[in-house]
């Protein structure tokens, strides 16, 4: 049985309307990332972070599904054997377009987490300092984003999952951001076959057996297509 590992980035994304980071004139742009995605900064002005995600959280509202998202969420039911995806992205765009073996290894904007007692809920679309855990009453309460500094989610199983894939496909990633960015070494390592789908080259490209470069919404429907001998 074929077992697809792939890990998206925030490529994947760029053409829903979310922007990346390094994106000219982007969100990210407008703010100190020192200040709005750390533990510290967090501590220091939980308000600024607040009103950080919740543009970022409304932005993800009024976003749509690419054909990319769509595509694999075709891969994912029509596949003859297992297929994971692992995301970068805190966006829930891959569910909306039909995909259910998600792990968002940064967190979800959707989603809320208590940091006194651990406990998770669904974000409302406007969070504050002031919300309440509604587990234990207490907080503070911040979005369930992994931030920098701060170990990513679900690493134990994304490991064990790149161990024993048989194919393993990154697409619209930067190769910058560490542990993903060892994720074609290990799978290659363990006997997958590597493919990087990507507007350009990544800074871990050589890593891949095969590259292929444009704009996700057209590759990734296409590889898809080849996968499934459509």
């Amino acid at each position: 049985m074929t077992k697809i590992v792939i890990l998206t980035g925030a490529g994947i994304s760029a053409e829903s309307g979310l922007g990346t980071f390094r994106e000219k004139d982007g969100l990210w742009t407008k703010y100190d990332l020192n200040e709005v995605a750390t533990p510290e900064g967090f501590a220091r002005n939980p308000a600024l972070v607040h009103e950080f995600y919740n543009a970022r959280r409304q932005n993800c509202v009024e976003a749509h599904p690419n054909a990319a998202h769509e595509a694999l969420a075709r891969l994912e039911q029509y596949i003859d054997g297992q297929m994971l995806i692992v995301t970068q992205n805190v966006d829930d765009l891959h569910e909306r377009a039909g995909s259910r073996q998600v792990l968002h290894m940064h967190g979800q904007l959707r989603q809320a987490l208590c940091a006194g007692c651990g406990h998770r809920w669904e974000a409302p679309l406007v969070m504050q300092p002031a919300d309440p855990c509604p587990a234990c009453q207490g907080g503070p309460t911040r979005p369930d984003i992994v931030w920098f500094g701060e170990y990513p989610y679900y690493m134990d199983d994304i490991w064990d999952h790149l161990r024993g894939a048989d194919l393993f496909v990154s697409i619209g990633t930067s190769g910058n951001v560490y542990p993903a960015a060892a994720f074609a070494q290990d799978a290659g390592r363990a006997g997958a076959y590597t493919l990087e789908l990507n507007l350009e080259p990544s800074m871990c490209g050589d890593d891949f057996v095969e590259s292929r470069y444009g704009a996700a919404s057209v590759l990734v429907p296409q590889w898809v297509d080849e996968v499934l001998g459509a």
